[in-house]
């Protein structure tokens, strides 16, 4: 890891109901996306932060991480700030990892409806 560097990669994910199964099944999705696209295996993970919208009360986004065997990578789900106005039912990520890649080719991820979140990222 002497040439590898802490990054961070952002992600969100719009979930179609208030339901365990849905909220732990598109969390898993998001976290394998973002796994995928920027070459990262579990060891090479730091920490994953979540937050979910005040209309996501089922389960805890953190419980699929621990389902994907990232159970010794530190997590935390918080709350969402509950903005007027705000898309609903959205998990949010914030992963940081070891990498050799620049900051430039961090890849973040938005699936399901959550790329309106980030147009700019188009």
């Amino acid at each position: 890891m002497a040439d590898q560097k802490v990054r961070a990669a952002r992600g969100a994910i719009r979930v179609a109901e208030d339901a365990s199964g849905s909220v732990l099944s598109a969390t898993e999705r998001l976290l394998a996306a973002m796994l995928e696209r920027n070459g990262v295996a579990g060891g090479d993970i730091v920490s994953v932060f979540f937050t979910a919208t005040d209309d996501l009360r089922s389960a805890f986004p953190a419980e699929a991480a621990r389902k994907m065997g990232l159970g010794d990578v530190p997590l935390l789900c918080a709350r969402e700030i509950p903005v007027e106005g705000a898309m609903p039912r959205v998990v949010r990520v914030l992963m940081h990892f070891y990498t050799d890649r620049p900051p430039d080719r961090v890849a973040h991820t938005y699936l399901d409806g959550a790329e309106s979140l980030r147009d700019d990222l188009g």
